[in-house]
């Protein structure tokens, strides 16, 4: 890559940091056989950050390698793994109980039907969200985020045809399946399936409320510490790591590393979502609507995003590989903005 080319890169993410939303970039990019990273404001390359739900990648990724194993299959019943009170009243739709009727399939694809117990808001008209972006921080068990689950309604029966709703708590479910097949915490299924076969040095699951090592997340324009509530994402959004490190770990999940190659073609079965994103299985689709890109010059991308402004993707059409964060959790369209101009760039003949 000439010098020009890597000028024009780190000229996007010094043009991103505003003092006003965002404070901090950095983001890796491969294209081909060529790699290129960058950081500005008040992020380094080496200084970790909270990938928050760009965590379901590990967990899809975990998911997807058992069922190699033989010890899973996404057509079980969650109610193989999960115990009966857990599961007691947790889907009930229209005066049915669809609890036991749950499968992986549906979790990983967001088509249960589940509330989200992280986002959806209880009769107090507050979600747990908003109670965090209000500076409440605070601890939940895997039991506590279930039992908030099931005071919120489900949206329409699971596997109903052309549906999906995104819930924290579809794979809130999956953590607990992984935990429960392997006899192992989430944490230590991300050591010895993705991170140590990776050679990832700066990825782990936030654990311990003293740990300043990741750099600190910002609402609008204040700092968000919220440490509690960070060690209890687990395998819905609690994974730190660095823009090279996620590199490594995007391109391992899509060209075979992690899970059989083969797998990739069925996790692209799109439902909309939230526009312009689409759910796969584990997986987003993001592509510009034409309105916004009517040269179609901007490919799609599939991968996942995270709420602090985090977010890996791979581009099918132009083989690159992009990671990165502006670590943000008010303005999420301004990590894709700022990987829809690094991807301009790369492009750029």
């Amino acid at each position: 890559m000439t010098t020009k080319k890597e000028k024009s890169l780190q000229a996007v993410l010094d043009k991103a940091i505003d003092g006003k939303r965002v404070f901090g970039t950095s983001f890796a990019l491969k294209k081909n056989s060529v790699t290129w990273q960058g950081a500005s404001g008040n992020l380094t390359t080496d200084r970790p950050y909270f990938i928050a739900s760009t965590t379901k990648l590990f967990t899809t990724a975990i998911i997807l390698k058992l069922r190699e194993e033989g010890k899973l299959s996404l057509e079980d019943k969650i109610s193989k793994y999960i115990d009966v009170l857990t599961l007691f009243r947790l889907h009930v739709y229209r005066g049915k109980d669809y609890s036991y009727e749950l499968t992986i399939r549906h979790l990983l694809s967001h088509t249960s039907g589940l509330p989200d117990y992280f986002q959806d808001k209880e009769t107090n008209y507050m979600s747990l969200e908003n109670e965090l972006m209000n500076g409440d921080d605070q601890f939940w068990s895997f039991e506590q985020a279930i039992k908030r689950s099931k005071k919120l309604f489900p949206l329409f029966k699971p596997g109903t045809k052309g549906k999906a709703n995104y819930s924290d708590t579809n794979f809130q479910l999956l953590g607990k399946i992984i935990e429960t097949i392997t006899g192992k915490s989430y944490s230590e299924n991300c050591q010895e399936r993705i991170i140590q076969p990776l050679g990832l040095t700066k990825t782990y699951l936030y654990q311990d409320v003293n740990d300043a090592t990741p750099m600190m997340l910002y609402h609008k324009s204040k700092k968000l510490n919220i440490p509690k509530a960070m060690t209890s994402f687990g395998a819905d959004g609690g994974m730190v790591s660095v823009s090279a490190d996620m590199l490594v770990f995007i391109e391992a999940f899509f060209s075979g590393k992690l899970f059989p190659l083969a797998y990739i073609d069925e996790l692209q079965e799109w439902n909309k979502i939230f526009p312009p994103m689409r759910a796969g299985l584990g997986i987003h689709l993001f592509k510009l609507p034409r309105v916004f890109d009517p040269s179609g010059a901007i490919p799609y991308f599939i991968g996942h995003s995270g709420l602090s402004g985090a977010l890996a993707f791979y581009s099918p059409e132009e083989n690159l590989y992009i990671a990165g964060t502006v670590n943000q959790t008010a303005h999420p369209d301004i990590s894709f903005r700022t990987m829809i101009s690094l991807t301009q760039r790369i492009l750029k003949k």
